[in-house]
């Protein structure tokens, strides 16, 4: 089950649909952090409950290996755009 989409850029366009279907859309603050994603890696996500625009979120990555690391993603979504990923998509917004 996929929630996050974690790149280092996106196409408007690709970003926008990610959006409406409920994906939680974020891109590398420091682009080397990409650096860090090892291959089993289990993602959490801190800071959901204070998602605002213009706001990072903070990622942490868990290990395999049991050992942790940690960085910032940022975002692009207005409060409207908030409100479809609490509702699950843009189409539960509307209901």
């Amino acid at each position: 089950n996929v929630k996050v989409i974690l790149v280092k850029s996106f196409a408007r366009i690709h970003e926008t649909n990610l959006k409406k279907q409920g994906m939680l859309a974020l891109t590398f603050v420091d682009k080397e952090d990409y650096n860090k994603v090892q291959e089993k890696d289990r993602i959490s996500i801190v800071g959901l409950t204070g998602f605002t625009p213009g706001r990072n979120l903070k990622v942490v990555l868990h290990h395999a290996d049991g050992s942790t690391d940690e960085f910032e993603a940022a975002h692009t979504y207005n409060e409207q755009q908030i409100g479809w990923f609490k509702a699950g998509s843009a189409l539960n917004g509307m209901m």
